[in-house]
């Protein structure tokens, strides 16, 4: 179980999950597959067990999600799709309700209505991780500007 602290800045609210012991009991097939996984991915076995918990919860609350990317920066994407916040960054950019902008991505991407909900569904529920995804993104796209720019001008 995780217990949530609460930090109050002068400007904003932080939160940290901290760890309590939990005791399971888990085969020994089960134990050494762990222990080599986490060895692999350079983790501890509890770490990778928390993770693989997280996400296989999120994985059943919203069928057809799964996760992807390194132990650090793990992401949510649908199973044969974009990422989750890819859905979300495209929604927030087209206009219209809701239903209008869902019909309008399927309509430019083939996406299955029922995924798109189940991608916004879960962002719904997951939205610090979903838009500071965004943000950085969104920030890079920028930097990435600004050079394409300096290297014009020195160029020039």
């Amino acid at each position: 179980m995780s217990t949530t602290l609460r930090y109050y800045g002068r400007v904003e609210a932080k939160e940290v999950a901290v760890a309590t012991s939990t005791s399971f009991r888990i085969s020994d097939t089960a134990k050494t597959r762990l222990a080599s996984r986490a060895a692999r991915e350079g983790m501890s076995a509890t770490a990778l067990l928390g993770q693989l918990i997280v996400e296989g919860i999120d994985q059943l609350d919203y069928p057809g999600i799964v996760f992807r990317g390194p132990a650090h920066d793990r992401r949510a994407a649908l199973a044969a799709g974009p990422d989750v916040w890819e859905i979300v960054a495209r929604l927030q950019e087209l206009e219209g309700t809701e239903e209008q902008r869902i019909s309008l991505l399927v309509a430019e991407s083939d996406l299955h209505p029922r995924l798109v909900r189940i991608a916004l569904d879960y962002a719904a529920e997951h939205p610090d991780q979903v838009l500071e995804r965004i943000g950085r993104n969104r920030a890079m796209a920028e930097q990435s500007r600004r050079m394409a720019q300096q290297r014009e001008a020195l160029l020039a």
